[in-house]
């Protein structure tokens, strides 16, 4: 039998911890350490129109769509559309800084919500997860100096 995500009984577990496998900085994690990350995740509901993170302020967390939909926007450009099993927040958890950018829930959202102090616990004893995220941090930062030599 599948266990639900605390307080939310339509995403089971296995569901979420698959979504999470998706994520760049997870998805070298092998599939226990994943479910057990799905069950640090905090539920929040965003309706539409709703500011779910603003640009210039503490990142404190990261962010995966479960349900609905947001966009990522600086100013009034629209950078990208989040639907299910998209992220955003991630390298907060590294270092809590700033936002980059504005996230608006366009329709009715149910986020999961992974602190940066819950995450940090967990990576502390779960062996592979600190690895797997600087190799991460790597891949984008040579994608990055590529971009810029171009």
């Amino acid at each position: 039998m599948r266990r639900p995500v605390p307080g939310i009984a339509n995403f089971p577990v296995a569901s979420v911890a698959e979504m999470l496998g998706g994520v760049p900085i997870f998805s070298e994690l092998p599939d226990r350490h994943l479910r057990s990350l799905a069950k640090e995740l905090q539920i929040q509901n965003a309706e539409a129109g709703r500011t779910i993170v603003k640009h210039g302020e503490g990142g404190v967390g990261f962010y995966i769509v479960l349900s609905g939909e947001a966009e990522v926007r600086k100013g009034s450009r629209r950078l990208a559309t989040l639907t299910p099993g998209q992220f955003f927040g991630e390298m907060s958890l590294l270092d809590g800084g700033p936002r980059s950018a504005d996230v608006v829930a366009t329709q009715p959202s149910v986020l999961g919500v992974l602190s940066r102090w819950e995450f940090v616990a967990f990576a502390d004893t779960h062996s592979g997860v600190y690895p797997a995220m600087l190799k991460e941090c790597a891949r984008r930062l040579r994608e990055t100096d590529q971009k810029l030599s171009e």
